[in-house]
């Protein structure tokens, strides 16, 4: 499995993302809303992935504890469409300094850990938020469709949080209310 770090949104964005799974599911699509309505809410929750290790190793997650962490905007825009095959549905977060700086801090930091995906190393990363995995090529059309009504918005990125996929358990690093 894998262990990341992620950045949470504020509670008006996340409700906006929670609401586009919702339309995924009304659909008959497979939104991530399926897994938020099965009890999941708290681990299961709408984040930006900055890192992802096969291990993150207790040294570094005492490093991680100690960045400092106050809460800045980002925008959400379009949706975009990653894979063919195994077409994943996400939404864009249009890059920044401030988030290109909180991805290069928890970047160096997780760096050491095995198994980081060369597609978050810095200058390779597209920040995003998973609307839905695994929607039918021929059905991509109509999850485009159930959220691109949605426009752009400006978010707050209001925590930092670590996910064990081993155990399929998340915690807070850093969050402001």
């Amino acid at each position: 499995m894998v262990q990341s770090v992620e950045l949470l949104l504020d509670e008006e964005s996340e409700r906006r993302i929670r609401r586009q799974w919702e339309l995924l599911a009304e659909a008959g699509l497979p939104g991530l809303g399926h897994s938020a309505r099965a009890g999941d809410a708290e681990s299961h929750r709408p984040h930006i992935t900055v890192a992802v290790a096969r291990q993150i190793w207790p040294r570094i997650e005492n490093d991680l504890d100690r960045l400092p962490f106050r809460p800045f905007p980002v925008r959400l825009g379009g949706v975009l469409i990653f894979g063919a095959r195994r077409p994943i549905l996400v939404r864009a977060v249009v890059p920044s300094e401030p988030l290109l700086a909180w991805h290069r801090r928890v970047y160096q930091v997780v760096a050491p850990c095995p198994d980081v995906p060369a597609n978050l190393h810095p200058n390779h990363w597209t920040p995003h938020i998973t609307l839905a995995r695994r929607v039918l090529p021929q059905r991509i059309g109509e999850a485009v469709t159930a959220v691109a009504a949605d426009k752009d918005i400006t978010a707050t990125v209001a925590g930092l949080r670590r996910w064990d996929g081993d155990r399929r358990r998340a915690w807070p690093i850093a969050e402001h209310g």
